[in-house]
């Protein structure tokens, strides 16, 4: 395989896009001109310094240090998804849970079925992709059942004072945050190779690899994130609607959300 060698000058011509990007932005007066900019320096920043610190691991392929970094995108990716959901009561404690469960549950199996070696180049990146695309699914998932829950209070109270219990209440809001919370990654994964090439598949063929074995990993890859996200939503969902009820049963107030 070869490599693709990008000089410091090629990085900054390429911010001419940035700049038709805000010229756009400007022009048609979205007032995403600040945003873009913002996003701009904070992927520079951000990327620059993850890049040093995985090259650390990289150079030391110790285990622990693997751990501790995947410990910390947990962390960061259930605040990030914390901030998606704030109409569920305390929904950190199921969001570190749910992504804990999905990257230990994915990386255990492709780790022991030998698809990947247990070392830092396999892990991080996999574990990365792992945990960010469980974090979408699981904001998704509990933005959506905060919704729910909101919206639908009545017809759950109704269903309650049926002699329902609070799981058969909540099970049709469940299962709608559920679905939401997956269904984009189904839906890509549908027309992955008719409308748009993954980045994994992109890169190898970028950087020289053969086709079928680009297409091969892709495909692991995919595998290995559907079911992640599945987990995930599944696990955070499946703790978070009991935080809508007390001890007896009953519907708690809800949370209102601050502008």
């Amino acid at each position: 395989m070869s490599s693709i060698d990008v000089t410091v000058g090629q990085l900054l011509a390429a911010l001419a896009l940035v700049a038709l990007a805000i010229a756009v932005a400007r022009w048609r007066r979205t007032e995403l001109e600040d945003d873009i900019a913002i996003a701009v320096v904070r992927s520079f920043i951000q990327l620059t310094a993850v890049g040093y610190v995985i090259q650390v691991i990289f150079d030391e392929d110790s285990l622990w240090l693997v751990l501790a970094m995947l410990a910390v995108m947990i962390v960061f990716g259930a605040i990030t998804a914390r901030s998606r959901a704030k109409r569920v009561p305390g929904a950190m404690l199921p969001l570190v849970i749910g992504l804990s469960t999905a990257a230990a549950a994915t990386l255990g199996l492709v780790i022991g079925l030998g698809i990947f070696e247990p070392e830092a180049r396999y892990m991080v990146p996999v574990g990365g992709m792992v945990i960010g695309n469980s974090m979408t699914a699981a904001a998704v998932a509990l933005n959506r059942l905060g919704d729910e829950f909101t919206d639908s209070r009545a017809q759950i109270e109704a269903t309650l004072a049926l002699g329902a219990t609070s799981q058969e209440a909540a099970l049709p809001a469940v299962r709608r945050a559920l679905r939401s919370g997956t269904i984009t990654l189904v839906d890509s994964t549908k027309t992955t190779g008719l409308i748009f090439f993954p980045g994994t598949m992109v890169g190898m063929l970028l950087a020289g690899a053969d086709p079928t074995d680009a297409v091969r990993l892709q495909l692991i890859l995919l595998y290995v994130l559907l079911g992640s996200v599945t987990i995930s939503a599944l696990v955070s969902t499946g703790l978070a609607y009991r935080r809508f009820f007390n001890a007896s049963d009953q519907l708690i107030e809800l949370p209102r959300e601050t502008p």
